[in-house]
Order: structure tokens, then C-alpha cells, then sequence
């Protein structure tokens, strides 16, 4: 059917035409901030009509390294009644990369979200790791289309990399990230003081994402992890605090200013290090935590690049050093299984779309997008790997 325009002449709605949409991310950093004299939270979260209504879902390991958050939460809603008001009772649900491997906790986030009655002026409040955070933030943007998500990463990983950007999803056959949503979330919190709660091995992993964005887009960044390693594998919080900050930060400006937040083309350098480490934590069956997996891949293709010609090979030594003096341990006996583990160079081409676009470096801080891998190449750089010390390189 065809219509008209006010003079009478035909209205043709083919045609090619761009929407444009623009929305805010709010980012701040700010310690203790259940305090109930910090304002943050509750400056973050405004009301058309009377106190917003929240709806918080705490991460079970926090609940458990730090019992008295559940407490501190309901004591910051009493303190600010006058701007928010609990939607319903506090949610635990199930962290790490558990809660993403069944539909369990988007349903109960689901649910929680419509015996609350929030509506997409509510908000959800999402305390933990960044499992958490990508599965209770998949269940906000697909009730009502679209409820105000509201991110406090607990962890140096979700603080350093997952609790920033665009990304929500839960796993499923087998893959990782395969249900899921680009979706702005309202507002992300950093509070430094909670990654105090971690185990040595959590605490870890948040660094491997750090030297990842550093070898990409900041050379500055990777030298000042390099001098601070072994400070950082002895958890010196004061030096992890700053590169967290920074290594955040430079996600945000990739989101903000890298012209392709929603990944419509086939270029992802953040993802640098991850084809690879996908497949290994689903070939471990989840034993290698992301970040642990991620300190793989990043040696891995760092390996890669210099045997390609790209990278000096000085410098590939220097990211395998780093690496291991923070404390990774960048050899697992999955990586054994080269045909399985090549498979998730498939995988990662059809998550992403297109022809297969993998980031490397040509130097600390220049990336370039290749779109083969050589697989004898591979397998050397696999072999160079396995052993303990730099000498096996």
C-alpha cells in the first residue's frame, strides 16, 4: 500500500536512510561506594515520579568474601529512601562462568524484574564479577526491551575489561557468548576497595585484559605493567589500582570513540588473544578462568606476531615475561588438542560475522587485523609455549 504527503503526491517508504541514535554512559570511579554518605549511586539513579525503584542482584562469591554487603546494600536504600527504593528483596545469584552456562539465572533475573514491577524507568543494580554482570545484564535488556542496568564490578577482571562496554550474554551449545545484546547499560561504578575480597587467583586475572588493551592501543600502559609485575603478583593494591583505572579507561574510549561499538564491521581488536582463549576455557570446561585463558591467548598471538614477521621478537619475549611474573602460568595440556583448539578460529568468525579478522601486533601499542593464520606457524608458536621458563622460547 501506498500513501501520500499532505500535497497529494505519492509516499514511498523504500529507500536507504540512517538512524542515529545517541545515548550517555556514565562512568565513574569511586571508592566505599555503599557507604551511605556516598552519593553516587543514588545521583546515578534519578526518578521521573517518586523514589526509583531497584531491583539488586549481588554475586554469591562477593556474598561470600564479604557477608555484610547484603547488609550495607539495605542500609544505603534506608539512607537514600527519599531518591530509591528496593523493588523487592536482594537477589544472590550463582557467580562465575557458571551462571552463564544455563538459562538459570536470566530467568530468575527475569522473573525478579516482573514480580517487582519495575518498568524501563526501574533500574537493576548488578554487584560482581563480570559472569554476573553478562547475565543478569542480558535479562535487563530483553525485559520490557530494556531496563536501566546499572553495573558495580567486584572483580579486577570486570573492573579492568567485562563491567565496561556494551556486551551482554549467556553461553550456550557449547559456545561462548552465543545468546546475548549490545545494549548501552545506564551507568558502570567502579568502587576500588572490592577487589580487596578476592582470592590471590581472581584477584590475578584482571591483569591479563589489561596487558591485552595495552598491547593494542597503549605501549605507554604495557611498559608501566612490565615495571610493576612483580609488584602485581604480590598484590601491591595501590599500583593494581592506577593500571585498573587506565586499562578501563581505554576501554571506555574504544566504546566511546572507536566508531564501532555494536561491532557492525569485522575489525575487534579488544578481542586480541580470545579466539583462542574462548575455546580453551570450553575445552577445560570452564577449569581456566577467562582471565587465565585470556594471559594464554595474549602469549599465544603475541608469539604468533613475531614468528609472523609482524612483531619483534624481543617484544614477544617481553609480553611472556610479563605475564608470567604477574603470576599466569601460560601453558595448559589442552592446548595439545590443536584440532579442537583450531576450531575456534571458526567459532570466532561466525560470532563476529564476515571473513575472519584476527587481531595482531606489529609493535606494544600497534595493532593490525589478519585474516588468515598460518597453522604451522601456530603450532610452533603452541610448541614455544610449553615449557616453564623463557629459555624454551
Amino acid at each position: 500500500m501506498t500513501g501520500s504527503t499532505p500535497n497529494g503526491s505519492p509516499h514511498r517508504p523504500d529507500g536507504d536512510r540512517n538512524v542515529i541514535v545517541s545515548q550517555r554512559y556514565r562512568f565513574r570511579a569511586a571508592a566505599h561506594v555503599l557507604s551511605p554518605d556516598c552519593p553516587v549511586l543514588a545521583d546515578l539513579m534519578p526518578a521521573e515520579v517518586g523514589p526509583a525503584r531497584v531491583l539488586v542482584i549481588l554475586d554469591e562469591g562477593l556474598t561470600h568474601a564479604a557477608p555484610w554487603t547484603t547488609e550495607r546494600v539495605q542500609q544505603y536504600a534506608e539512607a537514600h529512601g527519599d531518591r530509591l527504593t528496593l523493588a523487592g528483596p536482594i537477589e544472590v545469584v550463582a557467580g562465575g562462568e557458571q551462571t552463564k552456562n544455563d538459562w538459570a539465572t536470566y530467568e530468575r533475573v527475569v522473573r525478579a524484574i516482573h514480580d517487582g514491577n519495575l518498568c524501563r524507568h526501574s533500574y537493576v543494580l548488578a554487584i560482581g564479577g563480570g559472569a554476573v554482570l553478562d547475565a543478569v545484564g542480558f535479562a535487563a535488556a530483553t525485559a520490557h526491551r530494556g531496563v536501566r542496568l546499572v553495573r558495580m564490578p567486584t572483580t579486577t577482571l570486570a573492573q579492568a575489561d567485562a563491567g565496561i562496554g556494551v556486551k551482554n550474554g549467556i553461553n550456550a551449545f557449547g559456545k561462548k557468548n552465543f545468546l546475548g545484546t549490545f545494549t548501552v547499560p545506564w551507568a558502570v561504578v567502579n568502587d576500588p576497595s572490592l577487589p580487596a575480597t578476592l582470592s590471590d587467583r581472581e584477584w590475578r586475572c584482571g591483569f591479563s585484559e589489561a596487558v591485552k588493551v595495552a598491547l593494542v592501543k597503549d605501549a605507554s600502559l604495557f611498559e608501566r605493567i612490565e615495571s610493576a609485575a612483580d609488584s602485581l603478583g604480590q598484590r601491591d593494591e595501590g599500583v593494581a589500582r592506577s593500571i585498573i583505572q587506565h586499562s578501563a579507561e581505554l576501554h571506555l574510549d574504544h566504546i566511546v570513540d572507536g566508531g564501532d561499538p555494536f561491532e557492525l564491521t569485522v575489525a575487534r581488536p579488544l578481542d586480541f588473544g580470545h579466539w583462542s582463549a574462548h575455546k580453551l576455557e570450553q575445552m577445560t570446561g570452564f577449569r581456566l578462568r577467562h582471565g587465565e585463558a585470556v594471559a594464554i591467548g595474549v602469549a599465544l598471538d603475541s608469539l604468533y606476531s613475531a614468528l609472523a614477521g609482524l612483531l619483534a621478537w624481543d617484544d614477544a619475549v617481553r609480553v611472556v615475561d610479563t605475564l608470567k611474573r604477574i603470576g599466569f602460568s601460560l601453558y595448559d595440556d589442552a592446548l595439545q588438542n590443536t584440532s579442537d583448539l583450531l576450531d575456534g578460529l571458526d567459532e570466532f568468525r561466525e560470532h563476529l560475522g564476515g571473513r575472519l579478522t584476527i587481531a595482531m601486533i606489529d609493535s606494544i601499542g600497534v595493532q593490525r587485523d589478519v585474516h588468515d593464520m598460518d597453522r604451522a606457524v601456530l603450532a610452533d608458536a603452541i610448541d614455544r609455549l610449553r615449557g616453564t621458563s623463557l629459555q624454551h622460547l
